[in-house]
């Protein structure tokens, strides 16, 4: 029978994403869990990794923040508007911490990104007769790959 062990980690940590903008600890909720693989017996009796999970539709950033969080297509996003991150890479709970705070902040940092839009151009008149040019030497080239009469 498999026991399986999560703590609730009491860690003050406030998220500062901006020098005006932070998350504060009441918001993002950090249970330590079994990590998985391989590890020896070592694995077997500790809470290493952790699994954040944070509510972006109750949390305190801005109304901007939240729409471009939830519209963000990323697979650690759930469809209810929770971020699910799981941090088991190092063989220690303080350090998987970090990782999985430093990869909320990334998270929310790419969403921010705004694309510059792409206007259509067209191909100018150089171009174009270079593109014609070299179809035209490619041409002969593979002509001159026939059976000789």
């Amino acid at each position: 029978m498999e026991r399986v062990c999560r703590k609730r980690i009491k860690v003050i940590v406030v998220l500062i994403l901006s020098g005006k903008l932070e998350i504060p600890d009441s918001e993002i909720e950090l249970t330590a869990i079994r990590a998985q693989g391989n590890g020896g017996q070592n694995v077997n009796k500790t809470s290493t990794a952790i699994h954040l999970r944070f509510d972006i539709k109750a949390s305190s950033l801005p109304d901007y923040y939240k729409e471009r969080l939830i519209a963000f297509n990323h697979h650690s996003i759930t469809a209810d508007g929770w971020v699910v991150i799981k941090a088991q890479e190092s063989r220690s709970q303080e350090q998987n911490r970090e990782a999985a705070l430093a990869r909320l902040s990334t998270l929310i940092a790419q969403a921010m990104v705004v694309e510059k839009p792409r206007r259509a151009t067209k191909p100018t008149r150089g171009s174009k007769i270079r593109r014609v040019e070299s179809k035209v030497r490619k041409g002969a080239t593979k002509a001159l790959r026939g059976k000789v009469r």
